[in-house]
């Protein structure tokens, strides 16, 4: 593993897949996270795409790609953290998003993605967790915070699957990957929203109104948005659709 706990992709065939699923989806401009040493760029490029931003947090990987990747291709290499990248630096135009995600810090990237007002189409890497809890239906056992705020964000697909063997080194989880087009979010607080969701799955196995109650949030006024919304006073966290939590936090 290196410095910065990289599992490089060498698996040929989702390495097409992935960027069959990017061509496809390709918005206006391109980004790519953590590109490595470029084996989804260099695919990016051999499909004609160029004029790219690649954003690289290891200054080896950066040397190595400054090196190696084509200058023809137009490709702007930055280093930086990209959860730390100003998103305000790319044009302000519908924008795609690739990359094998780093695991440790996938559920982070995707929200800023997802968050960015000129987000379109992303097609991501993840340990095989992460998809399940992404993909996740109400009363699944993965569902909660990330299934709720990527299903409102974007129409999400499973691309292919990778195992280990798909990596070097090998990691020791399965990899799934996925890909996100962009839909119209609903029009609440997502501060508020995400204040709603985070208590209610902060105690998972206590009714929503309990749970709630314990956050902080006045009884009378739980129970009254329950009722509003036509919602039996116990009925669990995981029993609540994205749609019904946007509700939910619109009424309190």
């Amino acid at each position: 593993m290196q410095k910065y706990g990289q599992h490089f992709l060498i698996d040929k065939n989702v390495i097409t897949q992935i960027v069959d699923a990017a061509f496809l989806l390709r918005a206006q401009n391109i980004v790519e996270i953590g590109p490595g040493k470029g084996a989804l760029t260099r695919a990016l490029i051999a499909r004609s795409m160029k004029d790219f931003t690649v954003v690289e947090i290891d200054p080896e990987m950066v040397a190595y790609l400054q090196a190696n990747l084509p200058g023809e291709a137009g490709v702007q290499i930055v280093q930086e953290n990209f959860l730390k990248f100003d998103l305000s630096q790319l044009p302000p135009v519908p924008t795609s998003f690739i990359s094998n995600l780093p695991y440790i810090d996938a559920a982070e990237i995707l929200d800023k993605v997802l968050s960015w007002p000129h987000f379109q189409t992303a097609v991501f890497m993840f340990q095989k967790e992460h998809t399940q809890k992404i993909r996740a239906k109400v009363g699944d056992d993965f569902y909660g915070p990330l299934s709720i705020f990527s299903q409102l964000r974007a129409r999400i697909s499973l691309i292919c699957k990778a195992g280990r063997s798909s990596f070097a080194p090998p990691p020791k989880v399965e990899s799934a990957v996925l890909s996100f087009e962009k839909i119209t979010p609903p029009n609440i607080s997502w501060e508020k929203l995400h204040r709603v969701v985070a208590n209610a799955f902060l105690h998972r196995r206590k009714t929503l109104l309990n749970a709630l109650i314990l956050a902080g949030y006045e009884k009378e006024k739980i129970s009254a948005a329950l009722d509003q919304l036509g919602l039996p006073p116990t009925i669990r966290p995981e029993q609540i659709s994205p749609a019904g939590y946007v509700q939910i936090g619109s009424l309190l």
